[in-house]
């Protein structure tokens, strides 16, 4: 079993360093560029079943990455939707500094222990939610098939940090960026191997970068 685990293309508050969370923000026109480029590359590789995340800029970019005549087998699941980051969202990080330095720099230093305020959720509650939809989105694959999930940062990093075996505190300790791509791959989700992390080689030169500045 394959999982082709992508990131959606930049929005215009990703590019502002504006907190989107679950606020539906669309690709922006660098975002979609971005899109078009992924699915270039998958163009020729096999893709058994695709599921998104419900927000417009994760959909959006995974039906550019199936490409037209794979689009109508995407499905989507909520479970993969943005970590809420509560009254964050629509500020910049810099607004956040000046309200809320001390959870800011928690965030940033120990993510594990922040619950996002104004109704937020924390990214245990994330993990959870987004390892039920990555179970329920592999049933009746199997051993050669191939699963494209398009989902948002957060998202995959807290997945990624449960394959490869590392606390959730390190989240930050590798990049996810626009339209990136990791590729897992195991007998089950048991079993995954991490084969692929951050590949954004359709867009982004060997030493380019790739830094988002909000999630």
């Amino acid at each position: 079993m394959r999982i082709l685990l992508a990131r959606h293309g930049e929005t215009p508050w990703n590019a502002e360093g504006r907190y989107q969370g679950q606020e539906d923000i669309p690709l922006s026109p660098v975002g979609e560029k971005q899109a078009r480029l992924l699915g270039e590359r998958l163009r020729d590789v096999r893709i058994d079943k695709a599921v998104s995340s419900p927000l417009t800029r994760a959909y959006h970019t995974a039906q550019y990455a199936l490409g037209e005549l794979r689009a109508p087998m995407l499905t989507t699941e909520m479970g993969f939707m943005e970590i809420a980051h509560g009254s964050w969202e629509g500020l910049l990080a810099s607004e956040i500094a000046e309200r809320d330095p001390d959870l800011l720099r928690a965030w940033r230093e120990a993510p594990d222990t922040v619950l996002m305020p104004g109704g937020g959720e924390s990214i245990k509650q994330v993990f959870r939610r987004a390892w039920e939809a990555l179970e329920w989105s592999v049933e009746g694959l199997g051993g050669d098939d191939t699963l494209l999930v398009v989902a948002h940062d957060a998202v995959n990093r807290v997945l990624l940090c449960h394959v490869l075996g590392i606390p959730l505190s390190k989240l930050w300790t590798f990049r996810q960026a626009p339209t990136t791509l990791n590729l897992l791959e195991g007998d089950d989700l048991a079993h995954l191997e991490v084969v692929r992390l951050n590949d954004c080689s359709h867009h982004t030169a060997f030493f380019g970068e790739a830094v988002h500045r909000a999630l």
